[in-house]
């Protein structure tokens, strides 16, 4: 009997057949191999009839960022596409999240490719900055695409040499008008808010997490209000006094629609009010399988945020070491003044996803589910004719339970349950 596994002196290695003798696409001709790699064209060797080495690399560096930002914008559109629909087909979600963990990937890529262009030094680059002017990074409408279509908004915008920031582009005319575009398609932040509004469990007639969250925070306030007039020591009171109305203040403002309201026209926040209330819901029950991937979400929202932040500041840290704090930029700004500007919060689009952190209580006080609830957020939503299970859900089983006397004496005994653990937690 032969061996099964001898190759009678054959290299298996090489049991194989070249496919491109029977034509097709190749490699080279897939990629536009030869339109990619002869886009490198040097301004030092044009104008000056000597190549810049640096400026080789320096090329490279930007194309390649351009490629990323076109792969961002293409995942951010699909995912906007997805949050557009009237009623999010919640079995999507995973491709949502997966599509968003892509983005930060990427954004992780271009944070860490600034450390290849330090390796030019200020010198290398000296040798033909003066070849590129006016040509400057911020005349990059991918990035400003980007910014509109995660959501950031023109007022929020630093202003460009006291001049609007689309003027750089008033000479490239299909540029231009697909930017005015993205400022006026919804943003992934507000198709975001309109998604959070929809969060199962808000409802008046149903759970009301909202009512039950009010009413556990004032339970601790009213608790540390106490103990602090209870201190016998009167500096230890007056400042443990001062800390509870400063508390009481911070969580009176996501109370009060108005003050929330007033906050946003402000900038100071982002979220609707009723979004905030679903945001903070699915940070608090995370753990329940229909909040899984909202919460995952959620967080790789504020990990865009904190990239995007990222690559601003290793910007600015890069044009201060190549041209210092004083020498104007190449397209006319301030250079390193004005990059050092953007890194404040007006650019981060997810800010409340952050300050959330602000508004959580101890998990003991967190009010509990009741049994219906606990079913809906155990379950995919199920989808019919373009309406959700949840439709049925607000305006039946769950808001007849919630009504009814039996479940309003639970719930009653269930309050002050909770009100005890809270106080022993203190």
């Amino acid at each position: 009997m032969s061996c099964p596994f001898a190759n009678n002196g054959l290299d298996k290695a090489q049991d194989g057949k070249n496919m491109v003798e029977y034509g097709g696409i190749t490699y080279t001709s897939y990629l536009q191999l030869h339109r990619i790699l002869h886009s490198q064209k040097l301004e030092s060797e044009d104008t000056n009839g000597l190549p810049v080495h640096d400026e080789h690399l320096f090329i490279i560096i930007h194309q390649v960022y351009e490629l990323w930002f076109k792969q961002i914008l293409f995942e951010l559109d699909s995912v906007r596409d997805i949050f557009s629909a009237v009623d999010v087909n919640e079995t999507r979600m995973l491709e949502i999240v997966k599509r968003i963990h892509r983005v930060t990937m990427i954004l992780k890529l271009c944070v860490d490719q600034f450390h290849i262009l330090e390796t030019m030094t200020p010198l290398d680059f000296m040798e033909f900055r003066d070849f590129l002017s006016p040509a400057s990074g911020f005349q990059s409408y991918q990035f400003r695409l980007l910014e509109n279509k995660l959501g950031v908004k023109s007022e929020h915008r630093v202003r460009y040499n006291q001049e609007h920031y689309m003027k750089v582009f008033g000479d490239e005319p299909e540029i231009y008008k697909r930017i005015t575009a993205s400022e006026k398609e919804p943003s992934l932040l507000e198709l975001l808010s309109r998604w959070l509004e929809r969060t199962p469990g808000l409802e008046e007639g149903g759970f009301n997490f909202w009512k039950k969250y009010q009413r556990a925070v004032y339970g601790i306030l009213d608790e540390q209000h106490r103990e602090a007039e209870e201190e016998k020591n009167e500096e230890l009171q007056t400042h443990l006094l001062a800390q509870e109305k400063k508390r009481r203040e911070l969580f009176n403002s996501i109370f009060d629609i108005r003050v929330h309201n007033a906050l946003v026209a402000r900038g100071e926040r982002r979220l609707t009010h009723r979004a905030t209330q679903g945001a903070l819901m699915i940070s608090f029950y995370r753990e329940e399988p229909r909040f899984n991937q909202p919460f995952q979400l959620l967080n790789l929202l504020m990990d865009v945020d904190s990239l995007m932040t990222k690559w601003r500041y290793n910007h600015v840290m890069l044009v201060q070491r190549m041209i210092g704090s004083q020498q104007i930029g190449t397209g006319g700004s301030s250079g390193y003044q004005y990059l050092r500007s953007t890194l404040s919060d007006r650019y981060k689009v997810f800010l409340d996803l952050f300050n959330l952190s602000s508004f959580l209580i101890n998990r003991s006080c967190i009010p509990s589910l009741t049994r219906n609830m606990k079913n809906r957020l155990s379950i995919m939503e199920e989808h019919r004719n373009g309406e959700s299970k949840d439709d049925d859900d607000k305006n039946g089983s769950d808001s007849e339970l919630e009504k009814s006397s039996e479940q309003s004496s639970e719930a009653s005994d269930l309050e002050k349950s909770i009100e005890r653990s809270c106080e022993a937690s203190m």
